[in-house]
């Protein structure tokens, strides 16, 4: 996976194992591929249990009450993640960036990317654009892609969902 100038890629896949966490390694594996990541070790139960662990970790991210505190857990979590930035061409798909170490296991590669794509999507969408979705009892994460920078809902369905329930509560 390439991270885009704005970590959307990441943080999109980052929304998506939270929101429907994978159940076994080979979910995890797919998944991963399906973000267009390259998978080149295999994947097992402590990949798996690492990207849980990272992922609780990154919804306090979410869930921070303010910029400060969402850029000083953000910060832990790169320092934990990342490497330096070096220049790869590993599978010949052309030369891009990588901000973790070769070799890494699967968990590894999707703490850097996600750490990284995070502070990326933050700093160059808006310190706001990670949330929990506005909807009554919906507990979904969503990271706003939105042009705008006002998105409120994961899903267009919530968003539709919480109007049909304002407008009730109205008549």
């Amino acid at each position: 996976m390439h991270i885009n100038p704005y970590g959307r890629d990441p943080v999109l896949l980052a929304v998506g194992l939270v929101n429907d966490p994978p159940g076994s390694p080979a979910a995890l594996r797919a998944r991963c591929l399906d973000a267009g990541l390259v998978v080149e070790r295999a994947v097992d139960e402590a990949d798996l249990a690492e990207v849980r662990a990272y992922l609780d970790a990154w919804t306090g991210i979410v869930d921070a009450p303010d910029p400060a505190t969402r850029a000083a857990r953000l910060n832990v979590l790169l320092a934990a993640s990342a490497a330096y930035p070096r220049l790869t061409d590993h599978v010949g798909t052309g030369w891009h960036i990588h901000y973790r170490d070769d070799d890494m296991t699967l968990a590894g590669v999707v703490r850097s990317l996600v750490s990284v794509g995070t502070a990326l999507h933050l700093t160059g969408r808006g310190m706001h654009r990670l949330d929990r979705c506005a909807a009554d009892g919906c507990p979904r994460v969503f990271a706003d892609v939105s042009r705008t920078g006002r998105q409120r809902y994961c899903t267009p369905a919530c968003a539709n969902r919480d109007a049909v329930r304002r407008h009730r509560r109205r008549g």
